[in-house]
């Protein structure tokens, strides 16, 4: 189901933990990080401070960087001084690490790579978000996410203050336009057909269904789905179908998509916006560590 406005998902610990260990051993390999055991003694200190080095920055994945530096070294000492889904500026503190030096160096990549990547999808978000303000429509992100990462860049997504889509194709119907074609083959009918089958495979699912014409709409609409999606349509046809649904199906705008337009889509008048753009475009955050030998 749709999240709320507000519902941020749980990260999940167990797939988080895999990518990590994976990042990790991209880095380490077998032998683990020659340049810092050559170069820093074994019983060296330091302390870092992890900065945010752009302005406007929504900060998300915090707790992950956390658990990087901690399964590299659970020695270190992690002191978070902002938290996910803050608003950071150029020079904010994020957190303060403490302890073996060649812990903090080992981690310091794959520690920031996770925590750029998902501030900027946080950041991404937020704006898309803005964009919307004043009107009823809320944006959605899609499956289009980092293969491994979805809960995570979802986890963002919600934070940057967006709404989750569905999370894969377990959790609802979707009948998109592929779907339609095959369902065609057997004859006019093919979206009403559609929706029957799957209302009666799986009744406890919301039905969605993606439509490129106001006639799709239509038939969509009277088979009962739940959910239309408007797919590339101008703002024009949109606006036609939200009359013509008069809110006995929520409308999602999807394609065609970008932050200049959606205050236009808000003014319309549908329930959602998609956009891919929240999790497959985004530019990672500018965020650094700066470490301090003390001993």
């Amino acid at each position: 189901m749709t999240n709320s406005e507000t519902e941020i998902p749980a990260i999940d610990w167990g797939r988080t933990d895999l990518l990590i260990e994976l990042a990790l051993s991209e880095d380490l390999d077998t032998t683990g990080d020659v340049t810092t055991n050559s170069v820093v003694p074994e019983n060296a200190t330091a302390e870092a401070v992890l900065l945010c080095k752009e302005p406007g920055m929504v900060l998300a994945g915090l707790p992950v960087a956390e658990r990087v530096f901690k399964l590299v070294e659970p020695r270190l000492e992690f002191k978070a001084i902002r938290e996910d889904g803050d608003h950071c500026e150029y020079g904010d503190v994020l957190a303060e690490i403490h302890g073996p030096a060649r812990g903090l160096l080992i981690a310091e990549r794959t520690a920031l790579n996770f925590l750029q990547r998902l501030s900027g999808v946080a950041t991404t978000s937020a704006k898309y978000a803005a964009a919307l303000k004043g009107t009823k429509t809320l944006v959605l992100d899609t499956r289009k996410t980092t293969p491994g990462y979805r809960n995570l860049e979802k986890y963002a997504v919600a934070v940057g203050g967006a709404t989750n889509h569905r999370i894969g194709l377990y959790d609802r119907v979707m009948i998109k336009d592929n779907h339609r074609e095959m369902a065609a083959m057997e004859g006019p009918g093919g979206i009403t057909r559609s929706v029957e089958r799957a209302r009666q495979a799986h009744p406890e699912l919301e039905i969605e269904v993606e439509a490129d014409t106001l006639d799709e709409v239509r038939e969509a609409l009277e088979a009962g789905a739940d959910h239309i999606m408007l797919d590339n349509m101008s703002d024009e046809m949109m606006a036609e179908a939200v009359k013509l649904v008069n809110g006995r199906a929520k409308l999602e705008a999807s394609g065609g998509i970008t932050l200049e337009r959606l205050p236009r889509i808000g003014k319309i008048g549908v329930d959602f916006v998609s956009a891919g753009a929240l999790t497959h475009s985004v530019k990672a955050a500018d965020i650094s560590l700066d470490i301090q030998v003390s001993k």
